[in-house]
C-alpha cells in the first residue's frame, strides 16, 4: 500500500523558491506533482517514472521546477524557483504503481494514491 506524505510548502514573494517534499512508502511506476488552484481544476505540473527517471514538466513550469527523487531516503521532491503568483496552489504528490502512458502522465484521474497536500502562496 502506496503512501504519501507531503511538505515544504509555505508563503513566499514573487520570485523566491520552495522545495516540496513527499515521504514515499510501497512501490511505485510514476509520481507526479500536482496543484489545484481555488476554482480551478487539479493540474499536473511535474512527473517522473521512478524506474528510469525520466522527467517531464507541464509548459507553466518548465525551466523553473525541477522533479527528481532520492532513492536512499524513499523521497520525492520539487525545487520550484522563480516563483509567481499564479504558482499559488495546493500542491499534491501523487503515484501510480503500474504502466501508464506519457499521454497520461498529467492525467490526475490516472493517478491512485495522493499525499493530503501542501499549501504554496506566491505574493506578489
Amino acid at each position: 500500500q502506496v503512501q504519501l506524505v507531503e511538505s515544504g510548502g509555505g508563503s513566499v514573494q514573487a520570485g523566491g523558491s520552495l522545495r516540496l517534499s513527499c515521504a514515499v512508502s510501497g512501490y511505485t511506476y510514476c509520481m507526479g506533482w500536482f496543484r489545484q488552484a481555488p476554482g480551478k481544476e487539479r493540474e499536473g505540473v511535474a512527473s517522473i517514472y521512478t524506474g528510469s527517471g525520466n522527467t517531464y514538466y507541464a509548459d507553466s513550469v518548465k525551466g523553473r521546477f525541477t522533479i527528481s527523487q532520492d532513492n536512499a531516503k524513499r523521497t520525492l521532491y520539487l525545487q520550484m524557483n522563480s516563483l509567481k503568483p499564479e504558482d499559488t496552489a495546493m500542491y499534491y504528490c501523487a503515484a501510480h504503481t503500474s504502466g501508464i502512458s506519457l499521454g497520461d502522465i498529467f492525467n490526475p484521474r490516472v493517478f491512485g494514491r495522493w499525499g493530503q497536500g501542501t499549501q504554496v502562496t506566491v505574493s506578489s
